[in-house]
C-alpha cells in the first residue's frame, strides 16, 4: 500500500516557508544588521559603494580588454574592446572622484527604489491572505516613498542620502524577512506530527 506524503511544492505556503525560516530569519537578520550600519554612517557608507564600483568598473574593463586581445578572430572583439575603454574611464573617475560619483549614484538609487518598489508590492498582491504580506507591502511604498524624497532633493543631498536611504532599504527588506519567517516558525510550531505507520 502506497502512503501519500506532502511535498514542498504542493501549493501550501505554510509548508514551503516552515521548512526554511531558520536560513530566512538569519539572512533577515543580517541584511538589517548591514542597514543599520549604513543609515549610522551614510556619507561613508555612500562614498565606500562609489570606490567600490570604480573598482569593479575597472576589473570588468580590465577583464573584457584581455578578452578582447585574446579573441581577436571573434566578430565581437571591437566592441568588448570599446567596452572595456568604457568601464575603465568610469571606474577611474568613480575612483578619482566619489563625491562627484555619489551624484550619478543618486540617481541610479531613484531608479532601484522604483523598481524595487514595484517588485514588493507584486509580490504581495501575489501572496493573497498569507502570512507577511502587510509587511513586503509596506517595504514597497517605504521604497516609493524614499525615491521620492531622494528625487525632491536632488542634488544638495546625494552626499549623505545615497548611504541613509540605501540604508533604510536594506532594513525594511531584512525586517520584511525576519517577519515572513517568524510566520514560517508559528506555522511550523502549529503543524501536528505525522502519525507514524502502523506496523504490519
Amino acid at each position: 500500500m502506497q502512503v501519500n506524503t506532502p511535498t514542498l511544492n504542493d501549493g501550501s505556503y505554510g509548508d514551503s516557508i516552515s521548512g526554511g525560516w531558520r536560513m530566512l530569519a538569519i539572512a533577515g537578520a543580517v541584511v538589517g544588521l548591514i542597514g543599520l550600519l549604513a543609515v549610522a554612517f551614510p556619507v561613508v557608507t555612500g562614498l565606500s559603494l562609489t570606490i567600490g564600483l570604480g573598482a569593479l568598473l575597472v576589473l570588468s574593463g580590465v577583464v573584457h580588454g584581455a578578452h578582447a586581445v585574446t579573441t581577436r578572430g571573434w566578430s565581437g572583439s571591437l566592441w568588448q574592446f570599446a567596452l572595456a575603454v568604457v568601464s575603465v574611464i568610469g571606474g577611474i573617475v568613480l575612483l578619482a572622484n566619489p563625491v562627484l560619483g555619489l551624484v550619478t549614484l543618486t540617481l541610479v538609487l531613484v531608479a532601484y527604489l522604483l523598481v524595487d518598489g514595484v517588485a514588493e508590492l507584486w509580490m504581495a498582491m501575489r501572496m493573497a491572505d498569507r502570512p507577511g504580506r502587510a509587511s513586503i507591502a509596506v517595504s514597497g511604498v517605504v521604497s516609493f516613498v524614499l525615491a521620492g524624497l531622494l528625487w525632491a532633493g536632488f542634488p544638495a543631498d546625494a552626499a549623505w542620502a545615497f548611504g541613509l536611504l540605501v540604508g533604510v532599504s536594506l532594513f525594511m527588506t531584512g525586517l520584511s524577512m525576519s517577519v515572513v519567517a517568524i510566520s514560517g516558525r508559528n506555522a511550523d510550531e502549529s503543524t501536528p506530527p505525522a502519525a507514524e505507520p502502523r506496523g504490519a
